[in-house]
């Protein structure tokens, strides 16, 4: 069977890690991809980066998911989650919902920390969106991004450190997530460091997507009908009509 990882970040070494990741927790006769956006942002840290990751996921699934048996949106905020799920056959699973889904099985109240301030807002509309709200303690995001994260994590880690202990002294979280792709393997190093779990949101996301496989389609009630393109690749446009 084979699971596809879609980075909607335009950089290749995060794809890359991503897919080492997956590798490495894979069970027996399971193959891992990886596909990168195409266009858009190196890393996505604003409302317009995701808007345009949104796009790039439709058109790295045209491209690459034939023949995936689950596929898993690896970047977190989930681009085009509900849209991608309407085009798919099999399943498809999105880093945030679910490590949010893991997060309320686990924990009465979650945190989320993530790097990048205009994240915080962002991730509050998401998991309120997905009808996660009342089981959220609260968003904290650090200055960094995720990108900045990703290629020197060591300076990041105090500074996660303490906004994952805001998470359960002030905000009252059972558990805290740490969001993205950029810091994933992070969570094992400041899971000593704190009374309650912490998640990482792609080793989650990926033991998610290894059990959906081979189930049914996510989202089964949703159909799209033939749509007449323009401009678009021809991978994606054919998948739309």
């Amino acid at each position: 069977m084979k699971l596809l990882l879609i980075n909607a970040n335009t950089t290749d070494s995060i794809t890359d890690r991503l897919v080492a990741i997956a590798r490495g927790m894979a069970p027996p006769g399971v193959t891992i991809t990886g596909a990168t956006g195409r266009f858009g942002a190196r890393y996505i840290a604003s409302r317009a980066a995701a808007a345009i990751a949104e796009h790039a996921t439709l058109d790295a699934f045209a491209a690459h998911g034939g023949d995936a048996d689950a596929v898993l949106i690896a970047c977190y905020g989930d681009p085009a989650l509900d849209a991608l799920r309407e085009l798919s056959s099999v399943p498809v699973l999105g880093l945030a919902d679910a490590t949010a889904q893991e997060a309320c099985r686990i924990a009465r109240r979650f945190g989320v920390v993530s790097g990048g301030a205009a994240w915080k807002p962002m991730l509050e509309e998401f998991h309120q969106r997905r009808g996660y709200g009342d089981r959220l303690s609260g968003v904290r995001s650090i200055t960094p991004t995720g990108g900045d994260i990703a290629r020197d994590p060591d300076s990041a880690l105090a500074s996660l450190a303490e906004t994952c202990r805001d998470c359960v002294t002030l905000d009252g979280a059972d558990a805290v997530v740490l969001g993205g792709a950029g810091l994933a393997g992070l969570a094992a190093q400041l899971a000593p460091l704190l009374p309650v779990p912490v998640l990482c949101s792609v080793e989650t996301g990926i033991r998610a997507a290894f059990a959906a496989m081979g189930g049914a389609r996510i989202g089964a009630g949703t159909t799209h009908a033939p749509v007449e393109t323009i401009g678009l690749s021809d991978a994606l446009a054919k998948r739309l009509g």
